[in-house]
């Protein structure tokens, strides 16, 4: 398993193939992951415990779903979204290998336009 600190708290991968990448990210209370989307990574979300906001699309077109544990969403590529913890959050995340597609359009963490993990 690989832990990596992030600004907003860590992912452990605990699976990475030429296939898939399991993770989970610990989200501290509070904070954000950058609104972004991927062009080819398709990932599918499931709250492991504590709740958090998913934000979807933008420019004045943003729904926002509440997930709490037990709760799923499956994000194709292209799909604007962005995580925002409610409380301590953490979130099993299982994709396409592709790390590093990640196209940020906003980052509090002054990542924006960045595609580095």
């Amino acid at each position: 398993m690989k832990r990596v600190e992030k600004p907003w708290g860590y992912e452990l991968i605990w699976a990475h193939t030429e296939r898939y990448v399991g993770k989970v990210l610990h989200i501290a209370a509070g904070q954000r992951l950058s609104r972004q989307y991927h062009e080819r990574k398709e990932e599918t979300f499931l709250v492991q415990s504590g709740t958090m906001n998913l934000e979807l699309g933008a420019d004045g077109d943003v729904r926002v779903l509440v997930m709490n544990a037990g709760d799923s969403f499956h994000c194709l590529p292209r799909t604007i979204h962005r995580m925002i913890a409610v409380t301590d959050v953490d979130v099993v995340e299982v994709s396409t290998p592709e790390l590093d597609d990640v196209v940020r359009l906003e980052d509090v963490y002054g990542r924006a336009g960045t595609s580095a993990p």
